[in-house]
């Protein structure tokens, strides 16, 4: 159907820039779930669909000063931000506070501290919040709909109000929120800025329970007189993307490759970013342990491990790497033998690479601490070759989703996950079938444009 003019605001954008030897610029696709979730419904949109975006690295933001940032669709902004200011906003607000206290991941006895610095960085947010917002009121028209994305930019809402009240502005929350108990932690000028900024219009959420939780942080904060707007719409895959990928030379390979490595043998696989919310060491734990109480599946079964590193700016995530490569050792260190490593721990960033481990496992296991969708959990289903089971967290967003049609795995509970997990494995053909199609079922329900429409139908 038609749609109004639209205004995409997210921190990363639809295009980054590599410089080539011959000093030209080429663009490609974007990273990130919100490029994955937008990029295709915008190809397919007119021209009055536009994006602001920063630009991240080097290259991107030589492209901008050189004017080749717009040669591949002039529809596309990037913002050439100020580095210390756009680092400050990224790496200590954005991702060193709201990130850690959104999933769960402070350890409170010691953090966070909001010192001077905390406070000097607090202000570099509101500016790059501020500079989208300033971009996006001059470049809209009075019928646009802005659809602002995710938690680097919870304060363009506020901002755009200010400078365009009549404009119609959406934000949408890719991650879980806080509750009441947990939103005190930020200073208060901050949890009543960024409240104040979602409740004076519609916030999205993938999950009611991530926006009941906003509901009673923002009525906690702000007190009983707000009214916030929310919903809930969860995001599905873009099926046609990926089976385009599943059928490229680099998926064929990269198939090809693994069915080597691991022959004939059951497959327990995860595709992450190595970042503490994944839950990734624990996952290795409770594959240990199944191993102990499983013997008869030694040599049966690998678990392979398909990992890209996230925010290396960040000291928790240097650690958290290695801690994930120590524990993966653990386990082959215990339990290998001539012929068989039991995990095969791969952390090479390949798409092509993950989309082939999704069609080949048996058993996905998608344990987050707290995750506000977790969109593989969905992709694999539809992707999967062998009526795989899926492992999945109650902590992932999806889950309320997809409850009735996988195994519940506890993300903090090393012997439940060791049981799920080896009852996954064994789970009679028969049953696996009827699991699987009954997963696929609700794994495809929504689509990208679903999605897109239920967040135009609340502007």
């Amino acid at each position: 159907m038609p749609h109004p003019g639209m205004i995409i605001a997210s921190h990363r954008g639809p295009y980054r820039y590599r410089r080539e030897a011959d000093g030209t610029f080429s663009a490609h696709q974007g990273a990130g779930g919100v490029v994955s979730a937008l990029g295709p419904l915008l190809r397919d949109q007119d021209e009055n669909v536009r994006w602001v975006a920063a630009a991240i690295s080097d290259d991107d933001r030589a492209a901008v000063r050189e004017g080749a940032s717009g040669a591949d669709d002039a529809r596309c902004t990037l913002l050439d931000l100020d580095e210390r200011t756009h680092r400050m906003h990224y790496d200590v607000v954005s991702n060193g506070v709201l990130w850690f206290l959104h999933h769960g991941l402070f350890d409170l006895v010691r953090r966070p501290r909001f010192d001077a610095r905390f406070h000097e960085a607090w202000e570099a947010y509101c500016a790059i919040n501020r500079e989208f917002a300033t971009t996006i009121a001059a470049a809209a028209s009075a019928d646009d709909v802005v659809l602002v994305q995710d938690y680097q930019l919870w304060l363009v809402p506020q901002f755009l109000r200010d400078l365009r009240p009549e404009l119609r502005v959406v934000h949408f929350t890719h991650t879980p929120f806080c509750g009441p108990n947990s939103i005190r932690v930020l200073p208060d000028d901050v949890a009543s800025a960024l409240c104040g900024s979602l409740a004076g219009g519609a916030a999205g959420f993938h999950t009611e329970r991530w926006g009941r939780a906003y509901e009673a942080s923002v009525l906690d904060v702000l007190g009983d007189h707000a009214k916030p707007r929310w919903f809930a719409a969860s995001l599905g895959p873009d099926v046609p993307s990926l089976e385009l990928v599943a059928e490229s030379d680099a998926a064929r390979t990269a198939r090809a490759r693994l069915d080597a490595e691991v022959g004939d043998r059951l497959v327990v696989l995860r595709t992450d970013r190595v970042e503490p919310s994944k839950n990734i060491v624990r996952g290795f734990l409770v594959y240990e342990r199944m191993l102990e109480q499983r013997p008869d599946l030694h040599e049966r079964v690998v678990f392979v491990a398909m990992l890209y590193q996230s925010r290396a700016g960040l000291p928790e995530y240097l650690a958290y790497g290695n801690e994930v490569e120590q524990a993966a050792a653990r386990v082959n260190e215990r339990f290998g033998r001539r012929g068989w490593a039991p995990v095969v721990l791969d952390l090479r960033d390949d798409f092509p690479r993950s989309v082939a481990g999704l069609q080949r496992y048996d058993v996905l296991l998608v344990n987050p601490l707290k995750d506000g969708l977790n969109l593989v959990a969905k992709e694999g289903p539809l992707l999967n070759r062998r009526n795989g089971v899926v492992c999945l967290s109650p902590e992932a967003g999806t889950f309320s989703e997809l409850a009735s049609a996988v195994e519940r795995v506890h993300p903090y509970d090393i012997e439940q996950g060791a049981g799920a997990l080896a009852n996954a494995l064994s789970m009679p053909a028969e049953a696996r079938a009827e699991q699987a199609q009954r997963l696929r079922a609700l794994a495809g329900a929504r689509t990208p444009s679903d999605w897109l429409e239920d967040l135009l139908a609340h502007a």
